[in-house]
C-alpha cells in the first residue's frame, strides 16, 4: 500500500532543570527542534529557568509550548496521582498562566499545549480528565486569539476531546521511548539509552508507512486518518542531542522531498 509521507516536526521538553541543577542540553538541543515544550514549575523549572529556556527558543526561531504537570517535583511528574477534572484544569491553567507571562515578556505566541509525565498517560486513558485539558487549551486560545493545538497521543482520550471541542490536534510520537505490542506507551521515570540505528529505522518507518514499531519488533498503525506527526525526543535521553539532530535530519529530508518546506 502506497502512502504519503506524514508530515513531521521534532519536539522536545525542555527547560527541566531547577536553581542550579540543570537536565539535558538545552542550548544545543534548541538548534536540532521546531517545537519545545517548556516546563512550568511543577515537575521541574522555575522562575529563571522557565525565562531563560523561553528566551533560548526564541533566539533559536522554536516555537514554544507549555509542558504542565502534576504537582510532583520530586518525581519529576513521572508518578500517577489521584486527581479530580476541576482539580486538573486549575492544576493547568496555572502553569500555562505562568508560562504564558514569560511568551508575553518576550513577545512570543503560544504554540501548543503537551501534557508531562504520568498525566500525559492518565489523560490518555480517561476522557473526564482529557476533557478537563482541553478546556485549558480552549482558555488559552480564547485569550490569545489564535489556535493553539493540543499535542498528544493519536487514537486516544486526547484525540477525542480535541475533535469533540473543536481543538487542533497533533498526534505525538515518540522516538526514544517503547511501545508495547499494543500499542502502549511505556513511560518510565528514567529513560535508557537508545541506539540511533533503531531511532533511524523507527522513524523513517514511521514517516513512510504511518506504523509505530513494537518492543517485539511488530508494526502497527499510528491511526486513521493521520497526516501529521510530532516526534519527541527527550532532554534526559542519554545521547540525547545526537538523537535529536538524527531525528530532525530524517524529518526535515522527508518533509523536503513530499513538498511539505
Amino acid at each position: 500500500m502506497q502512502f504519503q509521507p506524514l508530515r513531521a516536526s521534532v519536539n522536545c521538553d525542555m527547560g527541566e532543570g531547577f536553581s542550579l541543577y540543570k537536565i539535558g542540553d538545552d542550548a544545543e538541543l534548541m538548534k536540532t527542534i521546531h517545537l519545545a515544550n517548556i516546563a512550568c514549575g511543577f515537575h521541574a523549572s522555575d522562575f529563571s529557568v522557565m525565562n531563560k529556556t523561553v528566551e533560548l527558543a526564541k533566539l533559536n526561531g522554536v516555537a514554544v509550548g507549555a509542558h504542565p504537570s502534576l504537582p510532583d517535583l520530586q518525581g519529576f511528574g513521572r508518578r500517577e496521582m489521584v486527581i479530580e477534572p476541576d482539580e486538573l484544569l486549575a492544576c493547568f491553567i496555572y502553569q500555562v498562566g505562568a508560562l504564558s507571562g514569560f511568551l508575553k515578556l518576550h513577545g512570543l505566541p503560544l504554540n501548543h499545549i503537551k501534557p508531562h509525565g504520568a498525566i500525559y498517560g492518565q489523560t490518555a486513558r480517561s476522557l473526564e480528565l482529557a476533557r478537563a485539558m482541553v478546556r485549558v487549551v480552549k482558555v488559552f486560545n480564547e485569550n490569545q486569539g489564535r489556535p493553539i493545538t493540543l499535542v498528544g497521543l493519536a487514537g486516544t482520550a486526547h484525540q477525542t476531546a480535541a475533535e469533540e471541542a473543536g481543538v487542533r490536534f497533533t498526534p505525538e510520537w515518540f522516538a526514544d521511548l517503547d511501545y508495547t505490542a499494543e500499542g502502549k506507551l511505556l513511560i518510565t521515570q528514567k529513560h535508557t539509552p537508545v541506539s540511533l540505528d533503531v531511532v533511524r529505522e523507527r522513524t523513517k518507518r514511521l514517516l513512510n508507512y504511518h506504523q509505530i514499531t513494537t518492543i517485539g519488533g511488530a508494526h502497527l498503525s499510528l491511526g486513521q486518518n493521520i497526516t501529521e506527526v510530532s516526534i519527541c525526543c527527550h532532554s534526559d535521553t542519554p545521547g540525547a542531542v545526537e538523537v535529536a539532530r538524527l531525528v530532525k535530519n530524517v524529518v526535515d529530508e522527508s518533509n523536503q522531498q513530499a513538498g511539505y518546506v
